[in-house]
C-alpha cells in the first residue's frame, strides 16, 4: 500500500508538516513514512561520537533522534498509526523524489521557503513541486482545519487535473470546496476555467457531501489566490513545470504561492497537451 512520506528536518516547521501527514495518513487509511535525509556520509564527516563524548553523541544518533521525534509528534495526532521510517544516504530533494514514485503522497514544511537563497539556490519544497512523481503539499503558515479547501483553475487541462485530489480531500476533511477561477485580465472567462454544469454534476454525484463554491478572481492570479485562501485549510495549485529553474523564470504561479502562501499548498503536476508552449 502507497504510504503518505513526509520529509523531516530539525526544525518546527518539519514536525509541523509531519503532524499534517499524519492527520492525512489516517483520512486515506494508508501508512506514514518519514524519512531524514542523512547526507553527512556523502561528505565523508565522522558519524559516530566524538573522541571522549558520551556514547549517544554524533551525527548518526542525532539523525536517529530526529526520527524518534518525528515519529512521537505522529503518534501524539494518529496514536495507532502505521509507521515506519527511513534515514536515505542523499541530500533532501534526491531522497524524497526518489521516493515520490512510490508515494501516495508527499508532504514537507515550508522551512527557508520564504527567503531570497531558497529561491536562486532551490529549496526542497519548490523542486519537489516541480519534479515529484506524485502530489506534493508544503505545510505553511497556519493550519486551519474547517477552512474552506481552495482550488486554482485557469483552465481545462487544470480542471482536469485539479479537480480529482480537490474534491477527494474536501471530502475526507468534510469541508467547503471553493473553484476559484484564475485570470489575469477581468472577469474570469467560464469556457477556459469554470467547470459546465455537466462536469459539477458528475463531481457532486460522486461527493454529495460537499458543498461547492465558485468564485472568478480578478487580478494577478497568485495574488488572487492567495487573497481567497486566506482562511482555507488548504490550496490546491497545478504545476505546469517540469524543472524548477524554468517555473522560476517564467512566474509560476504554484511557485509564486508556495513561498508565501499563508496555509499548506498542494501542488498538482498539470500535463501540458502535445505541441503546447504554456509557461
Amino acid at each position: 500500500m502507497s504510504p503518505v512520506v513526509v520529509g523531516v528536518d530539525d526544525s518546527e516547521e518539519s514536525l509541523r508538516a509531519v503532524e499534517w501527514a499524519a492527520g492525512e495518513a489516517e483520512r486515506r487509511r494508508r501508512p506514514l513514512r518519514i524519512l531524514h535525509a542523512f547526507i553527512w556520509p556523502l561528505l565523508g564527516a565522522p558519524l559516530g561520537p566524538a573522541p571522549g563524548a558520551p556514547p549517544e553523541g554524533g551525527l548518526r544518533h542525532a539523525a536517529e533522534r530526529i526520527l524518534a521525534t518525528a515519529v512521537a509528534r505522529a503518534r501524539a495526532v494518529v496514536p495507532d498509526i502505521e509507521v515506519t521510517t527511513g534515514l536515505p544516504e542523499s541530500e533532501p530533494a534526491t531522497a524524497l523524489l526518489h521516493h515520490s514514485h512510490q508515494a501516495e503522497l508527499l508532504v514537507v514544511g515550508s522551512r527557508g521557503l520564504g527567503e531570497v537563497g531558497g529561491l536562486l539556490l532551490g529549496s526542497v519544497g519548490a523542486r519537489l513541486g516541480t519534479e515529484a512523481a506524485c502530489p506534493v503539499v508544503v505545510v505553511r503558515g497556519s493550519v486551519t482545519p474547517r477552512g474552506p479547501v481552495v482550488v486554482g483553475i485557469a483552465d481545462h487541462g487544470e480542471r482536469e487535473a485539479l479537480l480529482p485530489f480537490a474534491f477527494a480531500h474536501a471530502a475526507r476533511t468534510a469541508n467547503t470546496l471553493v473553484l476559484a477561477h484564475v485570470s489575469a485580465e477581468g472577469p474570469a472567462d467560464p469556457s477556459r476555467a469554470a467547470p459546465p454544469e455537466h462536469v459539477l454534476d458528475r463531481w457532486q454525484e460522486r461527493f454529495p457531501a460537499v458543498t461547492i463554491v465558485q468564485e472568478p478572481l480578478t487580478g494577478r492570479p497568485d495574488k488572487a489566490l492567495m487573497h481567497a485562501a486566506a482562511q482555507a485549510s488548504l490550496l490546491v495549485v497545478g504545476s505546469h513545470h517540469r524543472h524548477e529553474l524554468g517555473a522560476l523564470m517564467r512566474g509560476s504561479v504554484s511557485q509564486s504561492v508556495l513561498h508565501h502562501a499563508t496555509c499548506p499548498v498542494a501542488i498538482i503536476q498539470v500535463r501540458q497537451p502535445a505541441g503546447s508552449s504554456r509557461s
